[in-house]
């Protein structure tokens, strides 16, 4: 499958980087070790994040987020009383693209939101405010808690990330991963949160993060930081980083890339071949 993958990509002159399919228990890679930027990846990664704070008694869906941040910023009301499902789901009012300033959580608290819009705005803030939250609910650095529940047991260590202005994580974009790592993350959802046999995410957890809870208006729906497409659902990078998972085919398609005009028209060519 990866030779068709990338004999279609490249008679369309798009340039895949590395690439891993996992299909039915086979692999095949295409430079697969190498980190690159993968940009709003990092918002699936915060969603795992955010899984495991719940399989771990800390956090639920219907929890206000701000009581996390509690004295870090003056919260308003309506704010302060938002569950984290609706920054999960980008329904949390309608943002600018991403933070500014010194100190971005005093910023977006300055910001003139209409929190009653409960539609579809795609924006980085939802995810940074979820990435902020969880560090204080797990009791420290979300990449420390991440490689112990997360990364160590699929063989992961050292990943480049990046951090806010008043030192949170930022769980919006800013993370480095390889193809292959990309790919085992997205075998572990593909098998429901169970790797060689363990559960590291519990099933329940796996769905509702991966499961359509609002529509984008683009063709396709929204969960916890995931693109559902129906029939597969997808961890996406702005430029063209993406992972399909499609569980009816037992298969999931890593693939990194640098295509700011042509990202669309890749996911298309790899969705034909996946098809």
């Amino acid at each position: 499958m990866l030779e068709q993958l990338i004999n279609i990509t490249d008679s369309q002159g798009i340039k895949i980087l590395a690439a891993e399919v996992f299909l039915d228990g086979v692999t095949e890679v295409l430079n697969a070790d190498e980190r690159l930027p993968v940009y709003s990846v990092t918002k699936s990664v915060t969603s795992a994040a955010f899984a495991l704070a719940c399989d771990d008694g800390l956090v639920s869906p219907e929890m206000p987020l701000a009581q996390f941040l509690d004295g870090e910023a003056d919260f308003p009301k309506a704010l302060a009383q938002m569950p984290f499902e609706r920054f999960l789901t980008m329904t949390a009012g309608k943002y600018p693209f991403r933070p500014e300033g010194d100190n971005w959580l005093k910023n977006i608290c300055s910001l003139d939101t209409d929190y009653t819009d409960t539609d579809y705005h795609y924006s980085n803030i939802p995810a940074y405010l979820v990435g902020a939250a969880l560090e204080n609910a797990v009791g420290g650095e979300l990449m420390k808690y991440l490689d112990e529940r997360l990364f160590s047991k699929l063989g992961i260590s050292g990943l480049t990330y990046k951090k806010s202005p008043e030192g949170h994580f930022y769980g919006a974009t800013g993370m480095e991963i390889s193809a292959h790592e990309l790919a085992l993350l997205g075998r572990l959802f593909l098998q429901n949160g169970v790797w060689d046999g363990v559960p590291i995410i519990s099933e329940s957890a796996v769905k509702r993060a991966v499961s359509a809870h609002v529509s984008t208006g683009s063709g396709d729906s929204y969960g916890y930081f995931f693109r559902n497409a129906g029939t597969h659902f997808s961890m996406v990078g702005k430029w063209g980083q993406r992972c399909i998972i499609c569980p009816n085919k037992r298969l999931a398609v890593a693939y990194l890339s640098h295509e700011p005009e042509n990202s669309d028209k890749l996911y298309r060519l790899v969705r034909s071949v996946i098809q």
